[in-house]
């Protein structure tokens, strides 16, 4: 079984903040066996850091969060951008055509673009995977609803700890019996429904303190200096 974080954002994203160097080295002070790096509809980074992942004793899963018209879907093993603000049919069927698996994270938390209430339940049982463990969670309602809908419709389940800071890569992990320890071969257990999820809670002041920095990252962004 390998542990893998399938959900971090480096500085890249508007609302991470830091390099995929401390990704990557707090991935593998944890004991981790393979991280994604994906960042909000940006991919340089993550190629960069899936480049790197050797050098800490890591497979490296190059992705990204895309913004679907829908809502937010990982495009794990990609490596050219999927755009943005594609129907969420054309935004899969993108991500398959490059070899990748479709991901849907936080499907059931609409305040941050879960896509639950803008398809329907066929459309999201198409997904390769469900995030039913994300641990930016307050209530964790909506992590047992994502479960919950994918045990009813038999779809592969992923946990990740959605980092926005390094100290919280390894939050939630997806334990994965792959038959080969390569990128390839944790997609394809992950597709075939071969994973259990580990998780646990970020801490309220962290989350709060990656929701204000990309507050402040977003704001920088539109100011003219």
């Amino acid at each position: 079984m390998l542990s893998v974080e399938l959900h971090a954002h480096s500085s890249l994203s508007y609302d991470g903040r830091d390099p995929v160097e401390l990704l990557l080295e707090q991935a593998e002070a944890v004991g981790l066996d393979a991280l994604a790096v994906t960042d909000h509809d940006e991919i340089d980074a993550s190629l960069a850091a899936a480049s790197k992942a050797a050098d800490y004793g890591l497979v490296g899963i190059p992705g990204m969060e895309v913004s679907s018209a829908a809502g937010h879907i990982l495009a794990l093993g990609v490596e050219e951008l999927v755009p943005a603000g594609l129907s969420y049919d054309e935004t899969l069927d993108r991500i398959r055509d490059q070899g990748g698996i479709a991901v849907v994270p936080h499907p059931f938390q609409t305040s941050r673009h879960g896509v639950a209430p803008h398809i329907t339940d066929a459309q999201l049982a198409a997904a390769d995977a469900i995030e039913v463990y994300n641990s930016r969670l307050f209530t964790g309602r909506a992590n047992r609803q994502a479960e919950r809908f994918a045990e009813r419709y038999d779809v592969p389940m992923t946990a990740g700890s959605d980092a926005h800071i390094a100290e919280m890569v390894g939050q939630a992990v997806t334990e994965v019996d792959a038959y080969h320890r390569s990128a390839e071969g944790i997609l394809d257990a992950i597709a075939e429904g071969r994973t259990s999820v580990v998780g646990k809670r970020t801490p309220w002041a962290i989350s709060i303190q990656q929701f204000g920095g990309g507050v402040t990252r977003r704001i920088a962004g539109l100011l003219p200096w």
